[in-house]
């Protein structure tokens, strides 16, 4: 596994479970990559500017717009969450994404922390990713709410844009901030319950070069999405590297 330039240490970290790779009598999934510039284009809108703990959910969308002549198959968003405090755990926020394909049945979202006090997860529940068109814009709805116990505090949301091929994969998109605040709630607050709990799968692997990245300085929060080259998804078969634009053949 070659790596051609430095790699944001909060994805480094991240232990997202995605499904096995696909079977080797499966077709290809053909790269959307045209030359080295990001396939799609990605934007966070619609959400609110504070989330109560305990509260209701929350709903925005993440807009994924290709913007070439392929068509970008296996997408799958891999949503980051920066808290100004550091504070946020794992099973703290309760994210649900909708299929476009499907009844609306949500899905979770499952998160990690990272050594650098970051949330990851990426939108997948064993489904195959979104399809987006040539000069298409596909809308992923998503849902949010808060755990009773999460302390006031100000987060960040962007998503980086993974293309799954089999047992590796291209970085083909990133998104800009969503900031909110989250405030505190009502004594008796409950938070509606989610698919399934996004609780932490437990500690993070020892990944190779690690140590030698985060003396990098590339895990500053303004820095989590702008320097990230590449985004390492652990699957039931190995590592999934998402390689930066331009990189497949």
């Amino acid at each position: 596994m070659r790596l051609h330039t430095p790699l944001s240490p909060c994805l480094l970290a991240a232990a997202l479970l995605l499904p096995a790779a696909t079977p080797a009598s499966a077709a290809p999934v053909p790269s959307c990559s045209e030359g080295g510039r990001f396939p799609l284009t990605s934007r966070i809108r619609g959400g609110p500017d504070t989330y109560e703990a305990g509260g209701g959910y929350g709903t925005w969308y993440l807009d994924l717009t290709n913007t070439t002549s392929r068509t970008c198959a296996a997408i799958h968003p891999v949503v980051v969450l920066v808290d100004d405090k550091r504070a946020l755990k794992p099973d703290q926020p309760r994210l649900d994404f909708y299929d476009t394909h499907d009844d609306g049945h949500p899905h979770p979202v499952r998160f990690v922390r990272t050594d650098e006090d970051e949330l990851v997860g990426a939108f997948d529940d064993g489904l195959p990713g979104f399809t987006v068109g040539p000069r298409r814009t596909v809308s992923v709805k998503v849902r949010l709410a808060l755990a009773p116990d999460t302390a006031p505090n100000d987060v960040t949301v962007n998503a980086a844009v993974v293309q799954r091929h089999e047992d590796d994969g291209d970085w083909v998109g990133q998104s800009g901030d969503y900031r909110f605040r989250v405030e505190e709630g009502a004594p008796d607050a409950t938070t509606p319950g989610p698919s399934s709990p996004s609780a932490s799968p437990g500690p993070l692997p020892d990944l190779p070069f690690a140590d030698e990245l985060a003396r990098t300085g590339l895990g500053t929060p303004g820095a989590v999405l702008a320097a990230v080259t590449a985004v390492l998804l652990v699957t039931g078969g190995g590592l999934l590297l998402a390689r930066r634009p331009g990189r497949r053949r």
